[in-house]
Order: structure tokens, then C-alpha cells, then sequence
């Protein structure tokens, strides 16, 4: 028997994952995501990891612009449905995709992305791991390239209760069903400071329980 992929836990949740996301959240996950997509550039690089069934890369497909997009994905499953979600977008001239299997560990040293796109993937794990993770990413990441990040990160400090509660059931219910290590949301603040990555942008949905952002290295004059 192989030896099952790291953080390959969502091949259970694959078949429900998005439905569940509805029920719970309604649209504001994928209007957390998709207030993020006036940030990629007409042209360029882009690494999409840890984007799940593929709802995320009809959004970036749809904007019509000319990207060579790496969709990075560690269930197997997932990444089935997202490839059976691009064969209708197959005929497109204006992008590349190409599909990996794994996790951050797959990257190659020598790639470098323009955008780097994280939806709801940083949450999932325990600050060492985290750490590393976006250090890998860190270094992936083009000198003037933007990170998009869409997550659970509530602007309250403390939280609500109810949404307290939220996260927490969070927690306990994928940590059953995928095998998800963290326990609480990381203080994802600490973590882009230690890169020195700035935000340049941020929205909240969700009452305020859900954020998008987009970091960066320097400040670029045409975002602010």
C-alpha cells in the first residue's frame, strides 16, 4: 500500500466539501475569493494552492486574461474535480494550466510566481508547520509579486461567541474527517510580518469572520 500524500486529508471531504461550505458560510467564501480576482495581472505567473474541487479556477479562467496558472493540490480527489471543471475551458488560447499533484514540497527551486493565490488552505495547520509552508511560498513568490489571501480570520479580537463556536466546530469536524492538525486559527498577522510581507489591501465578509487580503513585498502605487 502507498504511502498516503501529505495534507492529502480532503479526499474524504472532496464529494460534499463545497456543499457544506454553502450550507454553512452561503456565498461568502467565494465572494471573499472573488474580490480578489481584479488583482491578477492581464499577464503573468500564478500558483493556485490548495484551491480544492476547481470553483476558483473557472473564476480566473472567466477573467479572460493571458495566465500560465500551476493548480497545486494535495487530495487527489479534489484535484480530479477540478480537472473535469477546466475540460470546458480546454479550447481557451489565452491560458496554460497544468495540474500537480502534492503539496508546497513539489515546487521546484527555480519557480517564481507573480501571484500566489492561498484560498482557505493557511488555517488548516499548527504554526510550525504554517511557518514553514509560507516560507516555501515566501520564496516562490516573484520580488513584486502579490500573495491573495482568502481565509477565516475574524476582524474582532476576541471573536464573537458565535463565532467562536464556529471555529471551533470547524476544527473538530475536519480534524475528524481529513486529518486536520491545527486547532485554532493562526495568528496569520505574526506570520506575513516575519516575511515582510505588507497588506495592500482587505475586505471582510461574513460579518466580519472572513477576510480577504493581498500582501506584498513593497507597496505598489497602483493599489493604494
Amino acid at each position: 500500500m502507498s504511502k498516503r500524500l501529505q495534507d492529502s486529508g480532503f479526499d474524504q471531504a472532496a464529494p460534499f466539501y463545497d456543499q457544506l461550505s454553502r450550507l454553512v458560510y452561503g456565498s461568502s467564501l467565494q465572494r471573499a475569493q472573488k474580490a480578489l480576482l481584479p488583482f491578477l495581472p492581464q499577464q503573468g505567473r500564478v500558483l493556485v494552492i490548495g484551491g480544492g474541487s476547481g470553483w476558483l479556477l473557472e473564476q480566473i479562467l472567466r477573467t479572460g486574461k493571458q495566465l500560465d496558472i500551476l493548480y497545486l493540490d494535495a487530495s487527489q480527489a479534489m484535484l480530479k474535480r477540478a480537472k473535469k471543471k477546466f475540460r470546458k475551458y480546454s479550447y481557451g488560447h489565452y491560458w496554460h494550466v497544468e495540474f500537480r499533484l502534492g503539496t508546497e514540497q513539489q515546487l521546484e527551486p527555480q519557480e517564481q510566481f507573480d501571484i500566489i493565490f492561498t484560498p482557505f488552505l493557511l488555517d488548516l495547520f499548527p504554526p510550525k508547520r504554517l511557518q514553514n509552508l509560507m516560507d516555501k511560498l515566501d520564496a516562490a513568490l516573484a520580488p513584486e509579486g502579490l500573495w491573495l489571501f482568502a481565509d477565516f480570520w475574524p476582524v474582532q479580537s476576541p471573536p464573537p461567541i458565535w463565532q467562536r463556536i464556529l471555529i471551533r466546530g470547524m476544527y473538530v469536524f475536519f480534524g475528524i474527517i481529513s486529518g486536520v492538525e491545527a486547532k485554532d486559527l493562526p495568528a496569520y498577522a505574526t506570520h506575513f510580518e516575519s516575511l515582510g510581507l505588507r497588506e495592500i489591501y482587505s475586505s471582510s465578509f461574513f460579518s466580519d469572520m472572513v477576510q480577504a487580503k493581498v500582501f506584498a513585498h513593497q507597496l505598489q502605487n497602483r493599489y493604494i
